[in-house]
């Protein structure tokens, strides 16, 4: 797709890299926990793939935003980003959730996910909507003056790309996003378009695919 179609600038999403609940499927949204070993190496790599889709000669970014959260905030820092905190930027809340894995929950509501069932005492996906389509009223401010970046969490930045696309926020299920991901919002004659999702580093994604490099 030629650029000379992209009528602004893009919307980076990058996820924070792994954590020891991350890794472990457990819920994460308000709780504070660090990146592990391998998921500051994420961080590092999610960097180098932040500057090669945007290319040697891409000037600065006009907005660079973090969710408070050290794991987002670390994850920028190593990926040589000096963004401002951006609370909206949190991780859906799963309320009575938190800390817990999908098929820990099970055990009690069956069949659940975040993005079919409500999270006990939690966020519901309609006031997620919300708080994503406020992040992205602020970046469509900017976007005539060039990209932005927000470091964020996996469920929030899925629904940050359905709602860019105009899907609910269910939608989300249809966009993986790794931890270390980086995913590309963009537009073709002004009508949003997603443009790239989950990009990671040639060795990590066969990491991530259970393969090894020989």
């Amino acid at each position: 797709m030629s650029d000379t179609e992209q009528t602004h600038g893009r919307i980076y999403l990058l996820r924070h890299g792994e954590t020891e609940w991350s890794a472990t499927g457990r819920h994460t949204s308000y709780t504070d926990i660090p990146l592990t070993a391998r998921g500051r190496e994420l961080a590092t790599a999610a960097g180098r793939v932040l500057a090669g889709v945007r290319g040697p000669d891409a000037p600065p970014f006009a907005l660079e935003l973090t969710s408070p959260r050290r794991r987002a905030a670390d994850t920028a820092a190593l990926a040589k980003l000096s963004p401002e905190v951006d609370d909206s930027l949190v991780e859906w809340n799963y309320g009575d959730y938190e800390g817990l894995t999908t098929p820990q929950i099970r055990e009690t509501v069956p069949g659940w996910t975040v993005w079919t069932h409500p999270s006990l005492n939690g966020e519901t996906a309609t006031e997620v909507a919300a708080r994503a389509d406020t992040v992205l009223s602020r970046c469509r401010a900017v976007l005539d003056r060039g990209d932005v970046v927000l470091i964020g969490h996996g469920h929030f930045s899925r629904v940050l790309t359905a709602r860019w696309l105009g899907l609910a926020a269910g939608a989300g299920v249809g966009f993986k996003l790794d931890a270390g991901g980086l995913t590309v919002l963009g537009d073709e004659r002004g009508e949003p378009r997603l443009d790239h999702t989950n990009l990671v580093e040639l060795s990590e994604a066969y990491e991530l695919s259970g393969a090894r490099l020989s």
